[in-house]
């Protein structure tokens, strides 16, 4: 019989989850007294507890230090705060996209997802805490705001210390509690299993296995970047659908992903763009730790910038077998990405929805039977098969549209801009900008944008002249229930559009855990000149950018920490 203690506790002012839940350095969690247990409390006290009492939680990681020790406490807390079941990943690592489907498969009242997605990991990295709510998704912000409110009151916690749970053996185990009719239950689950079967009942398996092991078959580099995605991989691709177990690096998962930065893209998965780069691989795709996220690849090193990545598969889409039986209802992306999506939705008369950042956007959309893909140029592409962003699914789907047109990922993304046009796209990155900075900067752009005399402003660059047409700091009204975010720089942010459409938008963003990353987004859409490179064609609105918001002088930094 294992007793449910009361423990007393003290409250901490800087629990406030961001856009992907609570990401602080690890010795945060390790140093602070009842810091992760004060948490956890608050997530479970934010649900009711006629709700809670018997119902189902899912829980699982990235792998990441602290991972494990992390799932005992939630266990113990679970157990005392009335849930009668939790399942687990086995070894407790589980995708972010798999717990979102087993969320939805057993009908749980949610699921803890320990990751702080793209950012370092061991025991000098990061680590991080995401609550997902019935549907699989992200809580939205009257469950975040209403876990930080109880998060910042607290007075005591409510665990069961005595309960030990063995990770490495799959199936049940069973606690008797005191004063519980019912005992508690853990159930560790095959990792991969459920997530898999979802996406063979999306894609047409037999036509991946040919274009992967067939007779004409397509060489593939796939780089797990350590992170949770490598066991996925080697069942789904490599034993399932035939790829050489050498097709994919970095597959097993580890504390610390190697010492390397999980995060897919140009500047963090250099190993796998050098190797693509050699030219004897026709297709390459990194993942990011806890496999949400993902980069594309062509032949040579061709790079697929995520907001065109989301407008071929939209262009490509009844290649996918799922949505030739569920028909496109909406497609989505994030304000700060290029409006590529938005001409395949207009020339498709299909509806695009343009929301803050964060996935949990999408998901109400999806929930109302609004929407079927969408993106982020965060490298983030999915579907309404789940309710997160998902790098495995986007390898599928790309693969999908290869082993359908027969050409290259060049030869299909040239063909998309000599259809539609090309939006050329490039995001900076200012990483640890003291907090105080960061803010003071963003409100003074505001003030300056918002002055009237702002609007009509030309400023010249070499032989381009751009006036401006329109500044903001953007607003959303949720279409579903009519919800509005305004005034948020980390799901918002600031807009500048001109004449010609081209955009520059100043974000803060809500996924570090050591100060603040300051992203300037460019946009610019050209229909002739559409074969050129995208930093030369970007220059002079980045230097507008630049000279708009004074950031290299206000913060010290003479240039970006990462360019994508």
């Amino acid at each position: 019989m294992t007793n449910v203690l009361t423990v007393p506790t003290a409250p901490y002012p800087d629990q406030r989850p961001g856009t992907s839940g609570l990401k602080k350095k690890v010795y945060v969690f390790q140093s602070r007294r009842n810091y992760l247990h004060n948490f956890i409390q608050s997530i479970f006290s934010s649900i009711d507890l006629r709700d809670r009492q018997g119902s189902t939680v899912v829980v699982g990681g990235d792998g990441r230090f602290f991972n494990r020790t992390a799932i005992e406490v939630i266990v113990q807390m679970a157990a005392a705060n009335g849930v009668g079941r939790v399942i687990i990943g086995h070894h407790g690592i589980m995708s972010t996209p798999a717990i979102s489907c087993v969320i939805r498969k057993y009908k749980a009242i949610g699921g803890i997802i320990l990751t702080a997605s793209h950012n370092p990991g061991g025991p000098d990295g990061d680590f991080g805490i995401k609550f997902n709510t019935a549907n699989g998704g992200p809580a939205k912000e009257a469950v975040t705001n209403k876990i930080f409110q109880i998060s910042r009151t607290i007075e005591e916690f409510a665990i069961c210390p005595g309960i030990q749970v063995d990770l490495t053996t799959l199936g049940k185990q069973m606690f008797d509690l005191e004063n519980k009719f019912k005992p508690f239950t853990v159930e560790i689950v095959d990792s991969v299993e459920s997530y898999a079967n979802l996406l063979r009942n999306i894609f047409d398996f037999a036509a991946l296995k040919e274009i992967l092991s067939g007779e004409n078959h397509i060489k593939i580099r796939l780089d797990a970047m350590h992170g949770v995605v490598g066991p996925y991989v080697r069942r789904i691709l490599c034993e399932e659908l035939g790829c050489p177990t050498n097709s994919a690096v970095n597959c097993v998962p580890l504390e610390d992903f190697g010492g390397q930065h999980p995060d897919p893209n140009l500047t963090y998965a250099a190993d796998l763009v050098d190797s693509m780069k050699e030219g004897q691989y026709d297709f390459g795709a990194a993942f990011d730790g806890d496999g949400d996220r993902n980069m594309i690849l062509g032949k040579h090193g061709f790079f697929v910038a995520p907001p065109d990545s989301v407008a071929v598969i939209a262009d490509n889409i009844f290649c996918i077998p799922y949505f030739q039986h569920t028909g496109v209802r909406g497609f989505a992306r994030s304000m700060p990405t290029s409006a590529a999506l938005d001409r395949v939705a207009k020339a498709t008369k299909i509806e695009l929805y343009e929301t803050p950042t964060g996935w949990k956007f999408f998901g109400n959309l999806m929930d109302a039977g609004r929407l079927s893909l969408c993106g982020e140029e965060s490298f983030g592409t999915g579907g309404d098969h789940i309710r997160e962003k998902d790098g495995l699914w986007a390898v599928l789907a790309w693969l999908s549209i290869l082993a359908t047109r027969r050409q290259s990922v060049e030869d299909i993304l040239k063909d998309h801009w000599l259809k539609y046009g090309r939006n050329y796209f490039t995001r900076y990155d200012y990483e640890n900008i003291d907090i105080d900075v960061a803010c003071e900067m963003m409100e003074d752009l505001e003030i300056l944008i918002a002055g009237k005399s702002f609007v009509k402003q030309r400023f010249a660059v070499e032989d381009k002249i751009y006036q401006v047409e329109k500044a903001d700091n953007f607003e959303y009204t949720d279409p579903v229930d009519s919800t509005i975010s305004r005034n948020q720089l980390l799901s918002c942010g600031l807009r500048i559009i001109f004449s010609d459409g081209s955009r520059i938008i100043y974000r803060l963003s809500g996924t570090g855990s050591d100060g603040a990353t300051v992203r300037i987004y460019i946009d610019s859409y050209e229909k002739e000149q559409i074969f050129e490179d995208t930093q030369v064609m970007l220059a002079p609105l980045a230097t507008i950018a630049l000279k708009i918001s004074q950031l290299h002088h206000r913060t010290g930094r003479s240039g970006p920490s990462v360019i994508t």
